[in-house]
């Protein structure tokens, strides 16, 4: 991996309709062959990672608007709001939403090369910028068209772009398999460490078990926020706008390491854990055990499938709508309380077997964080790539370094 050298290499930027074709024209859903047909909508790519997901026939979802037919040799990209990222390269035929564009790159660019240049920030920015013009964020097919491409015109210098950075693509779809793997692993551990010995063990009403705290009047103390997927975290650690209280903090409650929160949502369980001190809006319940238990045990506890189907379930009507869970509904469940060294056991294997998953999660980050600055580097000629695409790890660590958004 070099520098550009302009002089040996040529580049040009052109317009997108110089280097692809919008599809035009709409089918009726309802009707042979199209009623069959696959049925790709917004719905259905991941935002920024190009997976097509949940597919589903135009007759089995009872689609009856217009829609745009595309096959293998098209990119799909989704015209509504735009800073989602949305696009995907399809394997197959079928037919999308009106709400997005099959595009085919014309003959002086490579198609994939293209998918990657739409990927990128270079397109991203351009796109978003042209979104704004309107009430509603999209990008319509005149803005579209004046994006501008830059591309090497030697198709075998845009094959090797496309073959450097499909090296990232596959090292993320590796690492998401891993990822999803261990999750059903870390599932069936659950089950069989906690659900499948529920019955076993002695249980007492969650108000012998944990009480109340309010405790007020620390300002000065660092704000928490109470997430699902995070438990109770600084809101520095969020990423992403966060919005702050508009007056004191005197009257929010005091969180301490250790304590469970009782979020406002109860989709995942309800009960979120803090490894952190700070302070919680007063709507928040914050509870504090009164018996001695492993936190790390009823951590993994109120996340299982028993807990929030089982328990949580009988005291809580309307769960799965995201009811509140109150501190009365909370005090009538009956909670399971294993031995203490079964406690520690059972929260180590489990501990170990989450750490794994985070360490993939973060080695997964960073993997797109390199790709986003290798997109950057390669896709707008900063970058050369010669006959090798090996980059080394210092190169490595300078993408994912770089803030690439």
């Amino acid at each position: 991996m070099s520098k550009l050298d302009k002089s040996t290499i040529a580049w040009k930027k052109k317009r997108f309709d110089e280097v692809a074709v919008i599809a035009n024209g709409q089918v009726d859903p309802r009707i042979e062959p199209y009623c069959r047909e696959i049925h790709i909508g917004p719905e259905n790519i991941e935002s920024h990672t190009g997976r097509i997901i949940n597919l589903q026939k135009a007759e089995e979802l009872g689609l009856i608007s217009g829609k745009y037919v595309f096959d293998e040799n098209s990119i799909i990209y989704s015209k509504i709001r735009p800073n989602l990222n949305k696009l995907c390269q399809p394997s197959f035929r079928g037919i999308c939403s009106a709400d997005m564009y099959p595009i085919w790159a014309k003959e002086e660019i490579n198609k994939s090369y293209l998918y990657y240049f739409m990927q990128s920030p270079a397109f991203y920015n351009q796109a978003i910028k042209s979104s704004m013009r309107t009430g509603i964020p999209k990008i319509n097919r005149q803005d579209l068209n004046r994006v501008k491409i830059t591309y090497p015109v030697d198709h075998a210098i845009q094959n090797r772009i496309v073959n450097t950075i499909s090296v990232w693509d596959n090292a993320i779809e590796k690492t998401e398999a891993l990822i999803a793997a261990k999750e059903k692993q870390f599932e069936w551990l659950t089950q069989s460490l906690i659900s499948k010995k529920c019955s076993d063990w002695k249980h007492y009403l969650a108000r012998e078990l944990f009480t109340g705290v309010s405790s007020k009047g620390h300002p000065e103390e660092e704000l928490l926020s109470v997430t699902q997927d995070q438990g109770v975290v600084p809101r520095s650690m969020l990423s992403g706008r966060v919005m702050s209280p508009a007056g004191s903090t005197a009257g929010y409650k005091l969180v301490e390491k250790g304590n469970f929160v009782i979020s406002l949502r109860s989709f995942q369980g309800g009960l979120e854990y803090s490894d952190y001190c700070g302070i919680v809006s007063p709507a928040y319940t914050v509870l504090s055990s009164k018996k001695k238990i492993h936190s790390g045990f009823y951590r993994h506890f109120f996340k299982s499938y028993i807990f929030i189907e089982k328990y949580l379930s009988v005291a809580v009507i309307g769960i799965r709508d995201g009811k509140q869970i109150s501190s009365t509904d909370f005090d009538t469940i009956k909670i399971p309380y294993p031995d203490m060294d079964e406690q520690v056991k059972i929260a180590s294997k489990l501990d170990t077997a989450r750490q794994e998953i985070d360490l993939l999660k973060d080695i997964l980050e960073k993997y797109r964080c390199q790709k986003r600055g290798l997109m950057q580097k390669l896709l707008t000629g900063e970058w050369q790539v010669g006959s090798s695409q090996h980059l080394s790890e210092e190169t490595c660590q300078e993408l994912s370094r770089e803030n690439v958004a």
